[in-house]
């Protein structure tokens, strides 16, 4: 099982205008090829105007698999292009769960 944590850094002032945007246009097609993600949040504390979502796959060859669905999607294609303008920097990393974790 490998986790996908990806971070989203607005630009000031559109954290609520992104949410509201990404419940409504991008959660819908995301968890379509995604399904349910470990954990999707925003920041209150350190780094302001930012969003974090952690998605769990079987491995590289499932995460490459589902997010090339998703991004084959027009609905997703629609939600980036609106979304894109509200954002200041993207960042994801791949997190491989220790032996003794209880998330594997």
């Amino acid at each position: 099982m490998i986790l996908d944590e990806r971070s989203y850094t607005l630009k000031p002032g559109m954290l609520p205008k992104y949410l509201t945007l990404y419940e409504s246009r991008g959660w819908p097609v995301q968890t379509k090829h995604l399904g349910e993600p470990v954990g999707w949040f925003y920041t209150e504390v350190g780094t302001l105007n930012q969003v974090v979502h952690i998605w769990k796959y079987a491995d590289m060859a499932d995460r490459e698999a589902r997010r090339k669905a998703m991004t084959a999607d027009p609905d997703w294609q629609a939600f980036v292009a609106e979304a894109a303008a509200m954002l200041d920097k993207m960042e994801n990393r791949i997190l491989v769960p220790a032996p003794f974790s209880p998330l594997r």
